[in-house]
């Protein structure tokens, strides 16, 4: 079967392994499409550290149900039904997993990441692993994970209808807390360097929206809370810059919720921290409760979905792909490759 393995830095190739013998509690998985995260991205560029190399990438998975291995729940799953996959390993012993938090496991393995990922034909997965999704395409499952991340990371920000919920980064991750906030009743701010990305945001449940290429952010947060600054702030891009300003605008006794990865070291005047009183939070992976959010959502709430796949290639153009997406990383939403 094929397989899409990124091989070296800006190196991709298409490979050929076997087909994957489906053991005791496995479910066979056909895969349709599946997406390139940021992490696949940033593989791809040398600056993932957590990933092995090389790597067959790819944990954002939207399938259907080939075979079902022995010892599996009689009628859990059927041949044809579309399903995603939660790529998130857990031990079950370390500090986070007795918290009942084992999306952020000490030893955690993400597929695509520190093992191999879903870029392939067919993939066996234990079934616990295996998310239905009835009514959701085999393409819009590839879009369950990584909204389901935004999802999870404004669970963390504690966010009500009383507050006021700054996102920074309008990427499929941002997006998913847009929603996930708007959704709880918050009033939502969008912020990005690019106009597309944030009226797509309006159109997810965004308030308000600020250009940072081109408004001053805290003169506009400034005239939207009356000078208080917003409750929550979720970073979704992880840079130096935007962890700094989530600290500088957030309001006293507020909540910083860090999704994003910084690439280098962040200096912070951390008299803000004390001064302020801040609730600071990271956020990491998704529970299943945030993935069943999302298919929720997905099923009953029309999102535009085809606004959220910014272009669908066959294996052998995944390196053209990410290549596009390494050079204007700032307009691409998903990449999906089809099987």
């Amino acid at each position: 079967m094929l397989a899409i393995q990124i091989k070296s830095p800006g190196n991709v190739e298409v490979i050929d392994l076997d087909m994957p013998q489906l053991r005791p509690g496995e479910v066979l998985i056909k895969i349709d499409y599946v997406g390139f995260c940021g992490s696949d991205l940033n593989t791809f560029r040398g600056k993932n550290l957590m990933a092995i190399s090389p790597v067959i990438p790819g944990h954002e998975i939207g399938g259907t149900i080939e075979a079902v291995g022995d010892n599996v729940p009689e009628g859990m799953f059927t041949k044809g039904m579309n399903v995603t996959v939660n790529p998130y390993t857990a031990c079950g012993k370390c500090s986070s997993c007795r918290k009942s938090r084992p999306n952020a496991c000490e030893h955690n393995e993400t597929l695509g990441v520190q093992r191999h990922g879903a870029m392939r034909e067919y993939i066996a997965i234990p079934w616990e692993k295996v998310i239905p999704a009835p009514g959701i395409s085999s393409r819009d499952c590839a879009l369950i994970e990584p909204m389901s991340v935004g999802f999870h990371a404004v669970d963390r920000g504690a966010v009500t209808d009383i507050d006021t919920v700054m996102v920074i980064g309008c990427g499929m991750i941002g997006l998913g807390a847009i929603v996930r906030a708007a959704m709880r009743g918050a009033t939502v701010i969008a912020t990005d360097l690019d106009d597309d990305k944030l009226e797509l945001a309006k159109r997810l449940g965004a308030t308000y929206t600020i250009n940072s290429a081109k408004e001053n952010i805290h003169e506009k947060l400034c005239d939207i809370t009356a000078g208080y600054g917003p409750d929550v702030v979720v970073e979704a891009v992880g840079s130096p810059v935007t962890y700094v300003t989530a600290v500088e605008e957030v309001a006293f006794a507020g909540r910083v919720v860090c999704i994003g990865y910084s690439k280098s070291d962040v200096t912070f005047q951390t008299k803000l921290f004390v001064q302020k009183e801040l609730d600071i939070r990271g956020s990491r992976n998704a529970l299943p409760a945030d993935f069943n959010a999302v298919i929720r959502y997905t099923q009953h709430d029309n999102c535009p979905v085809d606004l959220l796949v910014s272009e669908i290639v066959m294996p052998d153009k995944a390196q053209e792909a990410l290549q596009r997406w390494s050079d204007n990383p700032g307009k691409v939403f998903r990449i999906l490759v089809k099987f």
